[in-house]
């Protein structure tokens, strides 16, 4: 997150404490990656104006689709074999996802943009996040736990993900 100066500010957890950030960063690269962040919210809101069909996450099955629709896909340009990938998720009431794991590389925040979304992630517990709200997965994490937390209305999340370039899949279902 930049400041009116252009410099690096630290991001805050809900309870008010800091993140760790990497100091602060040139303008030429502020400029470029608020470029591409620029653009791939524009691409998102687009989409979604569009009424682009979502990828519907179904309850767990094996043929369950993790792809969702992949909105924006970019390479960092400032940052050596990284991408910034945009999923849209959405999930029917009482949808879920089967417990998965992601990208080994890939570093995640996912911001709901719809109804509510319950995850658990890692050995933390269970949380439900509200339209507006949102959490992060850090490489190698486990995602227990992806659903609609209401039986009755949809809920949709964007889950931003920072990657290796060339680690796919992004999203593998836990083996059974």
């Amino acid at each position: 997150m930049f400041n009116a100066t252009n410099t690096a500010v630290a991001f805050e957890e809900a309870d008010g404490s800091a993140l760790p950030r990497g100091g602060d960063i040139s303008k030429r690269v502020g400029k470029t990656m608020r470029r591409v962040i620029r653009t791939g919210l524009g691409l998102v809101l687009a989409a979604i104006a569009l009424g682009v069909p979502p990828g519907l996450a179904q309850n767990a099955e094996p043929s369950f689709d993790f792809a969702g629709v992949n909105v924006f896909e970019h390479v960092i340009p400032n940052i050596e074999g990284k991408s910034m990938v945009a999923i849209l998720v959405t999930y029917p009431p009482g949808g879920k996802s089967p417990a998965h794991h992601h990208a080994q590389s890939a570093f995640i925040y996912a911001h709901v943009l719809s109804g509510a979304i319950r995850s658990q992630v890692g050995d933390d517990p269970a949380k439900v996040y509200q339209a507006g709200e949102g959490f992060f997965e850090v490489p190698g994490s486990h995602h227990g736990v992806s659903e609609n937390a209401s039986d009755t209305a949809p809920a949709s999340l964007l889950a931003v993900f920072i990657v290796d370039s060339k680690d796919k899949p992004l999203t593998t279902p836990d083996q059974k």
